[in-house]
Protein backbone atom coordinates (compact mmCIF):
# COMPACT_ATOMS: atom_id res chain seq x y z
CA UNK A 1 0.00 0.00 0.00
CA UNK A 2 1.69 3.42 -0.46
CA UNK A 3 2.27 5.54 2.27
CA UNK A 4 2.33 8.94 3.34
CA UNK A 5 4.94 11.47 4.97
CA UNK A 6 3.65 12.55 7.70
CA UNK A 7 6.84 14.33 8.88
CA UNK A 8 6.05 17.60 7.19
CA UNK A 9 7.43 20.56 8.77
CA UNK A 10 5.22 23.04 10.29
CA UNK A 11 4.64 26.15 7.78
CA UNK A 12 6.00 28.68 10.66
CA UNK A 13 9.46 26.93 9.78
CA UNK A 14 8.78 27.47 6.40
CA UNK A 15 8.11 30.59 6.85
CA UNK A 16 10.98 31.19 9.34
CA UNK A 17 13.38 29.84 6.52
CA UNK A 18 12.06 32.15 3.73
CA UNK A 19 12.36 34.90 6.18
CA UNK A 20 16.11 33.89 7.03
CA UNK A 21 16.83 33.83 2.99
CA UNK A 22 15.45 37.32 2.81
CA UNK A 23 17.78 38.35 4.95
CA UNK A 24 20.75 36.56 4.07
CA UNK A 25 20.83 37.54 0.15
CA UNK A 26 19.53 40.84 1.01
CA UNK A 27 22.84 40.89 4.12
CA UNK A 28 25.25 40.09 0.77
CA UNK A 29 22.98 42.29 -1.90
CA UNK A 30 24.14 45.31 0.43
CA UNK A 31 27.66 44.32 1.36
CA UNK A 32 29.23 43.67 -2.28
CA UNK A 33 26.62 46.70 -4.02
CA UNK A 34 26.66 49.46 -1.71
CA UNK A 35 30.55 50.58 -1.56
CA UNK A 36 30.45 50.12 -5.53
CA UNK A 37 26.78 52.27 -5.74
CA UNK A 38 27.74 54.66 -2.84
CA UNK A 39 31.73 55.57 -4.45
CA UNK A 40 32.83 59.03 -4.87
CA UNK A 41 35.67 60.76 -4.43
CA UNK A 42 36.16 62.38 -0.59
CA UNK A 43 39.64 63.32 0.45
CA UNK A 44 41.65 61.74 -2.46
CA UNK A 45 45.29 63.20 -1.44
CA UNK A 46 46.50 64.89 -4.83
CA UNK A 47 49.26 67.67 -4.97
CA UNK A 48 49.13 70.89 -6.74
CA UNK A 49 52.94 72.10 -7.86
CA UNK A 50 53.49 75.93 -9.14
CA UNK A 51 52.95 79.24 -7.96
CA UNK A 52 50.95 80.28 -5.10
CA UNK A 53 48.54 82.58 -6.61
CA UNK A 54 47.48 80.04 -9.76
CA UNK A 55 47.90 76.98 -7.21
CA UNK A 56 44.80 78.72 -5.06
CA UNK A 57 42.86 79.33 -8.17
CA UNK A 58 43.11 75.64 -8.93
CA UNK A 59 42.14 74.90 -4.81
CA UNK A 60 39.03 77.16 -5.41
CA UNK A 61 37.79 74.89 -8.22
CA UNK A 62 38.38 71.69 -6.83
CA UNK A 63 36.49 72.92 -4.23
CA UNK A 64 33.69 74.21 -6.02
CA UNK A 65 33.67 70.98 -8.23
CA UNK A 66 33.74 68.85 -5.53
CA UNK A 67 33.38 69.75 -2.36
CA UNK A 68 35.52 68.07 0.25
CA UNK A 69 36.63 65.53 -2.59
CA UNK A 70 40.38 66.51 -2.42
CA UNK A 71 42.85 66.60 0.60
CA UNK A 72 46.08 68.61 -1.14
CA UNK A 73 49.29 68.89 -0.53
CA UNK A 74 51.31 72.18 -2.47
CA UNK A 75 54.33 71.68 -3.51
CA UNK A 76 56.91 74.16 -5.77
CA UNK A 77 57.89 72.02 -8.44
CA UNK A 78 56.82 69.22 -11.18
CA UNK A 79 59.74 67.14 -9.53
CA UNK A 80 58.26 67.44 -6.24
CA UNK A 81 55.24 66.24 -7.08
CA UNK A 82 56.41 63.25 -8.96
CA UNK A 83 58.26 62.21 -5.89
CA UNK A 84 54.87 62.59 -3.77
CA UNK A 85 52.68 60.28 -6.40
CA UNK A 86 55.95 57.56 -6.47
CA UNK A 87 55.96 57.45 -2.75
CA UNK A 88 52.35 56.58 -2.62
CA UNK A 89 51.73 59.83 -0.73
CA UNK A 90 49.06 60.90 -3.30
CA UNK A 91 47.25 59.67 -6.09
CA UNK A 92 48.25 62.18 -8.94
CA UNK A 93 49.18 66.19 -8.97
CA UNK A 94 48.05 69.41 -10.82
CA UNK A 95 51.75 70.72 -12.37
CA UNK A 96 51.34 74.38 -12.96
CA UNK A 97 54.87 75.27 -12.28
CA UNK A 98 55.72 74.77 -16.18
CA UNK A 99 54.63 76.58 -19.51
CA UNK A 100 52.08 74.01 -19.80
CA UNK A 101 49.72 73.57 -16.98
CA UNK A 102 49.15 69.41 -16.72
CA UNK A 103 47.69 66.45 -14.42
CA UNK A 104 49.67 64.00 -13.75
CA UNK A 105 48.24 61.22 -13.11
CA UNK A 106 49.37 56.95 -11.55
CA UNK A 107 46.67 54.66 -12.85
CA UNK A 108 48.48 52.15 -11.29
CA UNK A 109 47.62 52.84 -7.85
CA UNK A 110 43.84 53.57 -8.43
CA UNK A 111 42.55 53.41 -12.28
CA UNK A 112 39.36 55.45 -10.84
CA UNK A 113 40.97 58.15 -9.14
CA UNK A 114 43.23 58.27 -12.61
CA UNK A 115 40.01 58.73 -14.40
CA UNK A 116 38.70 61.50 -12.45
CA UNK A 117 41.98 63.58 -12.56
CA UNK A 118 41.43 63.17 -16.72
CA UNK A 119 38.14 64.55 -16.11
CA UNK A 120 39.59 67.23 -14.19
CA UNK A 121 42.04 68.17 -17.09
CA UNK A 122 39.28 68.36 -19.43
CA UNK A 123 37.46 70.63 -17.28
CA UNK A 124 40.21 73.06 -16.40
CA UNK A 125 40.94 72.96 -20.45
CA UNK A 126 37.27 73.86 -20.90
CA UNK A 127 37.37 76.74 -18.28
CA UNK A 128 40.82 78.17 -19.51
CA UNK A 129 40.38 81.24 -22.10
CA UNK A 130 41.17 80.34 -25.66
CA UNK A 131 44.47 81.57 -26.02
CA UNK A 132 45.76 79.47 -22.71
CA UNK A 133 47.21 76.47 -23.46
CA UNK A 134 45.27 73.04 -22.98
CA UNK A 135 45.74 71.28 -19.84
CA UNK A 136 47.53 68.29 -20.72
CA UNK A 137 47.49 65.04 -18.88
CA UNK A 138 50.62 62.44 -18.65
CA UNK A 139 50.31 58.72 -16.64
CA UNK A 140 52.88 58.73 -14.37
CA UNK A 141 52.93 55.24 -13.20
CA UNK A 142 51.15 53.46 -15.60
CA UNK A 143 49.55 49.77 -15.31
CA UNK A 144 51.08 47.16 -18.13
CA UNK A 145 50.54 47.53 -21.12
CA UNK A 146 48.66 43.99 -21.45
CA UNK A 147 46.44 44.56 -18.69
CA UNK A 148 45.57 48.84 -19.22
CA UNK A 149 42.31 48.75 -17.12
CA UNK A 150 44.07 46.25 -13.85
CA UNK A 151 40.78 44.29 -15.01
CA UNK A 152 43.78 41.43 -13.39
CA UNK A 153 44.35 42.87 -10.58
CA UNK A 154 40.54 44.14 -9.42
CA UNK A 155 39.39 40.24 -10.66
CA UNK A 156 42.44 38.84 -8.28
CA UNK A 157 40.92 40.45 -4.77
CA UNK A 158 37.94 37.59 -4.14
CA UNK A 159 39.99 34.52 -5.40
CA UNK A 160 42.69 35.89 -3.18
CA UNK A 161 39.87 35.92 0.08
CA UNK A 162 38.59 32.66 -1.29
CA UNK A 163 41.71 30.95 -1.15
CA UNK A 164 42.22 31.56 2.24
CA UNK A 165 38.44 30.44 2.75
CA UNK A 166 39.10 27.24 1.13
CA UNK A 167 41.98 26.58 2.99
CA UNK A 168 41.06 26.52 6.28
CA UNK A 169 37.84 24.97 5.52
CA UNK A 170 39.73 22.22 3.69
CA UNK A 171 42.61 21.55 6.46
CA UNK A 172 39.98 21.30 9.48
CA UNK A 173 38.40 18.73 7.96
CA UNK A 174 41.18 16.44 6.01
CA UNK A 175 44.31 17.11 8.99
CA UNK A 176 44.05 16.81 12.60
CA UNK A 177 46.79 18.30 14.96
CA UNK A 178 46.80 22.62 15.24
CA UNK A 179 50.53 22.42 14.44
CA UNK A 180 49.90 20.48 11.05
CA UNK A 181 46.93 22.66 10.38
CA UNK A 182 49.14 25.66 10.77
CA UNK A 183 52.07 23.86 8.73
CA UNK A 184 49.49 23.30 5.70
CA UNK A 185 48.47 26.50 5.93
CA UNK A 186 51.45 28.04 5.57
CA UNK A 187 52.61 26.07 2.98
CA UNK A 188 49.68 26.33 0.81
CA UNK A 189 50.18 30.39 0.94
CA UNK A 190 53.53 30.12 0.03
CA UNK A 191 52.54 27.56 -3.35
CA UNK A 192 49.30 29.51 -3.73
CA UNK A 193 50.96 32.34 -3.99
CA UNK A 194 54.02 31.38 -6.34
CA UNK A 195 50.84 29.51 -8.72
CA UNK A 196 48.96 32.87 -8.45
CA UNK A 197 51.09 35.73 -8.84
CA UNK A 198 52.99 33.63 -11.94
CA UNK A 199 49.51 33.89 -13.27
CA UNK A 200 48.37 37.43 -12.85
CA UNK A 201 52.20 38.17 -13.88
CA UNK A 202 53.16 36.14 -16.48
CA UNK A 203 49.89 34.82 -18.26
CA UNK A 204 47.84 38.21 -17.94
CA UNK A 205 50.23 40.77 -17.61
CA UNK A 206 48.36 42.52 -14.72
CA UNK A 207 51.58 42.85 -12.68
CA UNK A 208 55.43 44.38 -13.07
CA UNK A 209 58.11 44.35 -10.28
CA UNK A 210 59.60 40.96 -9.18
CA UNK A 211 58.06 37.67 -9.44
CA UNK A 212 59.08 36.58 -5.95
CA UNK A 213 58.18 39.48 -4.24
CA UNK A 214 54.65 39.86 -5.54
CA UNK A 215 54.65 36.46 -5.15
CA UNK A 216 55.22 36.80 -1.18
CA UNK A 217 52.74 39.71 -0.79
CA UNK A 218 49.75 37.08 -2.32
CA UNK A 219 51.16 34.15 0.20
CA UNK A 220 51.15 36.99 2.99
CA UNK A 221 47.61 37.84 2.55
CA UNK A 222 46.64 34.23 2.16
CA UNK A 223 47.87 32.74 5.16
CA UNK A 224 46.78 36.03 7.23
CA UNK A 225 42.97 35.06 5.67
CA UNK A 226 43.68 31.03 6.40
CA UNK A 227 45.40 31.19 9.94
CA UNK A 228 42.91 33.69 11.03
CA UNK A 229 39.80 31.23 10.19
CA UNK A 230 42.01 28.60 11.37
CA UNK A 231 42.19 30.23 14.79
CA UNK A 232 38.67 30.91 15.32
CA UNK A 233 37.39 27.66 14.57
CA UNK A 234 40.38 26.23 16.63
CA UNK A 235 38.57 28.17 19.40
CA UNK A 236 34.64 28.75 18.50
CA UNK A 237 34.25 25.67 15.99
CA UNK A 238 32.24 25.94 12.67
CA UNK A 239 31.05 29.52 14.10
CA UNK A 240 34.36 30.46 14.10
CA UNK A 241 34.37 29.52 10.17
CA UNK A 242 30.80 31.81 9.99
CA UNK A 243 32.27 34.49 12.07
CA UNK A 244 35.45 34.93 9.44
CA UNK A 245 33.59 34.41 6.84
CA UNK A 246 31.69 37.29 7.45
CA UNK A 247 35.05 39.14 8.15
CA UNK A 248 36.91 38.47 5.28
CA UNK A 249 33.83 38.07 2.70
CA UNK A 250 31.35 40.39 3.87
CA UNK A 251 33.49 43.24 5.03
CA UNK A 252 36.66 42.94 4.27
CA UNK A 253 36.35 42.09 0.55
CA UNK A 254 33.56 44.65 -0.45
CA UNK A 255 35.94 47.48 1.34
CA UNK A 256 39.38 46.41 0.03
CA UNK A 257 38.88 49.13 -2.24
CA UNK A 258 40.85 46.70 -4.60
CA UNK A 259 38.57 47.96 -7.76
CA UNK A 260 39.22 51.33 -6.81
CA UNK A 261 40.70 53.24 -4.02
CA UNK A 262 40.16 53.07 -0.16
CA UNK A 263 38.79 57.06 -0.72
CA UNK A 264 36.59 56.07 -2.70
CA UNK A 265 34.54 54.14 -0.35
CA UNK A 266 31.76 55.49 1.66
CA UNK A 267 32.12 56.73 5.01
CA UNK A 268 34.20 54.19 7.14
CA UNK A 269 34.59 51.20 4.64
CA UNK A 270 38.22 52.38 3.16
CA UNK A 271 39.56 52.92 6.49
CA UNK A 272 38.08 49.73 7.77
CA UNK A 273 39.34 47.61 4.64
CA UNK A 274 42.50 48.16 4.98
CA UNK A 275 42.96 47.00 8.35
CA UNK A 276 41.48 44.10 6.81
CA UNK A 277 43.80 41.12 4.82
CA UNK A 278 42.07 41.79 1.59
CA UNK A 279 42.42 45.31 1.56
CA UNK A 280 46.00 45.77 3.07
CA UNK A 281 46.88 42.96 0.48
CA UNK A 282 45.55 44.62 -2.33
CA UNK A 283 47.40 48.02 -1.36
CA UNK A 284 50.79 45.91 -0.91
CA UNK A 285 50.28 44.09 -3.90
CA UNK A 286 50.49 47.96 -6.01
CA UNK A 287 53.30 48.55 -3.94
CA UNK A 288 55.12 45.81 -4.75
CA UNK A 289 54.56 45.92 -8.32
CA UNK A 290 54.49 49.02 -9.52
CA UNK A 291 56.10 51.70 -6.63
CA UNK A 292 58.83 49.96 -5.71
CA UNK A 293 57.57 49.05 -1.69
CA UNK A 294 56.79 52.49 -1.26
CA UNK A 295 53.90 52.53 1.12
CA UNK A 296 54.52 48.92 1.98
CA UNK A 297 54.90 49.48 5.85
CA UNK A 298 50.81 49.37 6.69
CA UNK A 299 49.87 47.04 5.23
CA UNK A 300 52.95 44.52 5.88
CA UNK A 301 51.85 45.54 9.56
CA UNK A 302 48.69 44.63 9.13
CA UNK A 303 49.12 41.20 7.29
CA UNK A 304 51.78 40.13 10.05
CA UNK A 305 49.46 41.13 12.93
CA UNK A 306 46.43 39.06 10.60
CA UNK A 307 48.83 36.40 10.49
CA UNK A 308 50.92 35.90 14.22
CA UNK A 309 47.07 36.16 15.48
CA UNK A 310 45.61 33.05 13.69
CA UNK A 311 48.72 31.22 14.33
CA UNK A 312 48.29 31.94 18.59
CA UNK A 313 44.83 31.52 18.23
CA UNK A 314 45.41 27.93 16.24
CA UNK A 315 48.28 26.50 19.16
CA UNK A 316 45.43 27.78 22.08
CA UNK A 317 43.26 25.61 20.63
CA UNK A 318 45.54 23.12 20.56
CA UNK A 319 46.31 23.36 23.90
CA UNK A 320 43.29 23.32 25.04
CA UNK A 321 41.81 20.48 23.23
CA UNK A 322 44.81 18.63 24.32
CA UNK A 323 43.82 19.15 27.84
CA UNK A 324 40.45 18.22 27.44
CA UNK A 325 41.04 15.16 26.20
CA UNK A 326 43.61 14.37 29.06
CA UNK A 327 41.14 15.41 31.40
CA UNK A 328 38.75 13.07 29.84
CA UNK A 329 41.37 10.06 30.20
CA UNK A 330 42.16 11.12 33.43
CA UNK A 331 37.71 10.93 34.30
CA UNK A 332 37.53 7.90 32.32
CA UNK A 333 40.16 6.10 34.08
CA UNK A 334 39.17 7.16 37.55
CA UNK A 335 35.72 5.72 36.80
CA UNK A 336 36.87 2.61 35.62
CA UNK A 337 39.77 1.89 38.27
CA UNK A 338 38.56 -1.27 40.44
CA UNK A 339 38.05 0.30 43.89
CA UNK A 340 39.78 -1.59 46.56
CA UNK A 341 37.92 -3.29 49.44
Amino acid sequence: MPTTDTEHSPWPRVAGAVALLTVIISVLLTAFAWPSVRSSVHDVPIAVAGPAAAAQQVVAALDQRAPGGFAITRVDSTVAAEQLIRDREVYGAIDLSTGTPQVITASAGSATIAQTLQSIATGLSQARSGAAPAVTTRDLVPLPADDPRGAGLSAGALPLVMGGLLAAVLLTNLIKGAARRVAGALAFAVTGGLAMAAILQFWFGSLDGAYLLNAGVIALTVGATSMTLLGLESLLGYAGFALGGVLMMLVGNPFSGATSAPEMLPGWGGALGQLLPPGAGGQLLRSTAFFDGSGAIHPVVVLCSWLVAGVLLCLAGGVRARRRTENAAAVSEAVTEPVAV
